[in-house]
């Protein structure tokens, strides 16, 4: 007597959202990791899927390209970094504190974001040209506010006279190369580096 073909499996729909808690986040947070890993050309959405354990449809449903989750990080990122940091500024009294603040907040947020931090600042260039835009007008707004920061430690004597935008951009350069080598977990933590270069810093800066 012939048996009966077992009922064939129902196909996922293309395109179906993947079954887990924010994905969006979830993409970024993996895409992150891959980015920094194996860096933008060697990582794709085939291994980002693998990785989520969802469909190529499925990101693509949230994000068209690969460029458009690439450029998601990055935004998301520095709108993270200027809230966080704002927070952080805005409860401190004082120049030296504040730039302590702003400091420490960076490097803070930095670790706790290590593979978005690794992916926007050794791949920056990468974007499309308007979300490039955007990125720009945030980093721009963020190094403005840090001039802001210091600018107030002078004009309150907590510093000495002294070239307000290139002392911000070494305080940005110093908390920025920490990408080249920090591992998270590994030493001192970045908030602890980030407060021993504030202590190396101000004493130069000091009147």
């Amino acid at each position: 007597m012939a048996t009966s073909a077992p009922p064939a499996q129902k196909r996922a729909r293309a395109g179906r959202p993947p079954t887990l808690a924010a994905p969006r986040e979830r993409i970024l947070e993996e895409a992150a990791k891959l980015f920094a890993r194996s860096g933008y050309d060697g990582s794709s959405v085939a291994d980002l899927a693998a990785a989520i354990g969802a469909s190529k449809a499925a990101i693509y449903h949230y994000y068209p390209t690969k460029q458009d989750i690439y450029d998601a990080i990055i935004l998301e990122v520095l709108n993270g970094l200027t809230q966080a940091v704002g927070r952080e500024v805005a409860a401190a009294d004082g120049g030296a504190a504040r730039l302590r603040a702003f400091m420490v907040g960076h490097a803070r947020y930095f670790e706790q974001h290590h593979a978005e931090f690794v992916t926007m600042l050794i791949g920056y260039s990468g974007m499309a040209l308007s979300e490039r835009e955007d990125a720009a007008r945030l980093r721009d707004g963020y190094e403005k506010r840090l001039r802001e920061v210091i600018a107030q430690g002078v004009a309150d004597g907590a510093f000495r006279a002294l070239d307000v935008a290139a002392t911000g951009r070494a305080v940005l350069s110093m908390l920025n190369w920490m990408v080249r080598w920090y591992r998270p977990g590994q030493g001192d933590s970045a908030e602890a580096i980030a407060a021993g270069y504030f202590d190396l810093l101000v004493g130069g800066m000091r009147p």
